[in-house]
This record gives C-alpha cells, structure tokens and sequence, in this order.
C-alpha cells in the first residue's frame, strides 16, 4: 500500500485532503502541532511535533519516507528540505500573497492588482512588501529542495473551521436580526476566495497526475469569484432574512472594512487556467452553493463573540456606531437635488438595454 503524510490535516482543507487519499488507497499519517483534533481525521494515525523547525521535523519523522507527502501547514522551507529525497511526490500549500500587490494594491501604477492573476504574474520584491517577498522566496527554496514538487497558491479558504471567516461578518448580523448592512462603493468587489472542499479537490488531482503536476505551481479557488454584495445577498436568502443593503463609499464606511479585507475597494481575481487546463480542474461545489452552506454551518456553530474569528476579523459589530452612520448617510442623501428627467445621461448609443430591446426615446438616431 502506498503511503501518504499530510502536514497539517486539521485545517479547513485538511479533512477533505485526508478522506480523498485514504479513499484513493492510501496509508496516511496526519503530522501537526497536537494542539487541535478533529474527530473527522481521528481513523488515521497522528504524529504530533513542532512542524516549524529542521530539529522539530527530524525529530519526529526520524528515517520515514513516503510516497506522497502533502504540507498544508508548518514552515514549508524546512519541511522541503527535511523530506529531501524521501518521498515521490511533494506538494506543498502557499498563498496569493507572492504576487505583487495582495497586500498593498498602492504596488502598481494605478493601484490594483492584474485581473486575472495569473502564474506568472510579477512577484513581491522585499522593497515592496516583505512579507510577500519572503512567501515568494520560500517557494524559490520549495523548488531548490524539491524540483519536481507541485505548489498552490491558495486564495482566502471559507467553509466549515475558517479561523477568519469573512461570512460571519454577514451571519452574524443576520442572527442579531439587523434591519441593514452596509456594504462599500456597491459591494462590487472582487476577492478570490476558496471554497474547502474544492481547494483539496485541486490538491487531489495533483496526486492523481503526478507527472502532469510536476515542477509547477497553480493558482487555486473556486471558478467563480463572488462580489461582496453578492455573497451579502446569498447568505441573508440561505438564512431566510430581509434586510436593507446600504450602499456608501468605502471610505465612509468603516464598518465594511472587515468585509473587504484591505485598504481599497480594488479586485484580487487568481486565473485558474492553468489548473483547468493541466489538471482538468472544475469545482465540485459551485461558489453560490458553497457560500450558502458556509453560511448555514456557520448559523449552527457560531464563534464565540469577542473570540478569535472576531479578533481576527477585527469586526467591533459596533451596532450603536452603525445606526448612527447610517441615519446620518440617509439624512445626507435626502438633501440632495433630483435628477432632471428630461437630461439624464444615457448609457452610451451602443448599449440597447435589457433584452437589446429599449433605447431611450430621446436617444434614438
């Protein structure tokens, strides 16, 4: 039988990971810190150790080898190089952060990201951003130390488990039964996210197509990146809530910033491509759906208020600060003049409106 060491397991993913490869035969070890046990990896063997040092990794594995090692977790540079020349297959779990920009979107000229994202876009510099360069470097090393491994680059991870569930900042609001929410500049930004389930999906097809996947790094998410507003909308409909959603800019709205996750309404879109193309990746929980079982998963095990999702999050659910903006923004609105109906802009001449049926009388040729 063939074995298999997962580094981390307990994860957002790492249950999904562990079930596809014993269900592919596999004889898995789960390798992790000890401090957290699910009981949805309790059918495999444990090792508990420090996975964040050379010393830590060679303590615990000894002289093991493996077939298919799997690191979602630990320091990824020293867990490449411990396990050197001791598996077949090595893929290994980083981030978005590497590219240029995730952090900061003040990196290019204008600020945003490319959308799509691709594989080969431009990387952090330690100039630009440290913290990115040094997610790129550990992958430079990955590769020094593992030529032939396969690396995903994971966007933002929802699902059951998310120490930062973005979705609680809606859930929540929903169970403490809000009249509104507030989201920025339309709720129209694009964030990747990554649904659990379909992450290790993209982590399994690796497994499955070792020489396929060899010597190459993946972006990975779901097919479908949701805009705020949208997953605002599918989450209040999943827990069957009416409520308004305000729209303000994002700079007036301090209360939205958890939501967004940066310092500006611009886009973080990976192109999964190459991962469609090479791997024959598809989701196997469309974004729409996974957001909707988040949402019910999260209504049945919510955190703790003040815990550490919310901590994490930094959302104060600052209701009393909330209401007042909002009364003030409404109030503001009201002041303004009307549109003159008889001069309001049009959509440009080569637009017909729904169903490329309608153009405004006035604006026939």
């Amino acid at each position: 039988m063939k074995t298999a060491l997962v580094i981390g397991g307990t994860g957002p993913t790492g249950p999904s990971i562990v079930h596809g490869l014993v269900e592919r035969g596999f004889d898995v070890t789960v390798l992790h810190t000890g401090n957290h046990e699910l009981d949805e990896v309790a059918h495999v063997p444990h090792l508990h150790g420090d996975v964040r040092s050379e010393e830590g990794l060679v303590e615990v594995l000894g002289d093991r080898s493996f077939d298919v090692v799997v690191a979602t977790y630990g320091r990824l540079r020293a867990v490449a190089k411990v396990l050197a020349g001791r598996c077949e297959q090595f893929v290994s779990v980083g981030g978005m952060p590497a590219y240029r920009g995730y952090f900061n979107a003040d990196a290019w000229e204008p600020p945003g990201m490319p959308v799509p994202t691709r594989e080969d876009a431009v990387t952090s510099t330690e100039e630009e951003d440290g913290k990115s360069y040094r997610i790129r470097r550990t992958e430079q090393m990955l590769f020094d130390y593992q030529p032939r491994a396969t690396h995903f680059r994971y966007p933002m991870v929802y699902g059951p488990r998310q120490l930062a569930p973005r979705e609680w900042c809606v859930v929540r609001r929903v169970l403490d039964d809000r009249p509104f929410i507030v989201v920025p500049d339309g709720g129209q930004t694009l964030n990747a996210y990554g649904f659990t389930e379909n992450l290790a999906h993209a982590i399994l097809l690796a497994v499955d197509q070792p020489d396929a996947a060899a010597g190459q790094v993946f972006n990975c998410g779901d097919l479908e990146t949701l805009t705020i507003v949208q997953v605002v909308e599918l989450v209040a409909d999943e827990l069957e809530h009416a409520w308004d959603v305000v729209n303000m800019p994002f700079e007036l709205a301090p209360c939205t910033w958890p939501m967004v996750g940066q310092h500006r309404t611009t886009h973080k879109v990976a192109s999964l491509a190459k991962l469609e193309h090479l791997l024959g990746y598809t989701d196997l929980v469309p974004a729409r759906d996974a957001i909707r079982r988040t949402a019910r998963w999260l209504a049945e095990n919510p955190p703790a208020p003040g815990g550490v999702e919310e901590r994490v999050l930094e959302d104060p659910f600052d209701y009393e600060a909330e209401d007042a903006l909002v009364a003030a923004w409404r109030a503001a609105v009201a002041t303004l003049p009307g549109p003159n109906p008889e001069r309001l802009p049009g959509f440009g001449l080569s637009y017909g409106g729904p169903g490329s049926s309608y153009v405004r009388p006035d604006t026939r040729i």
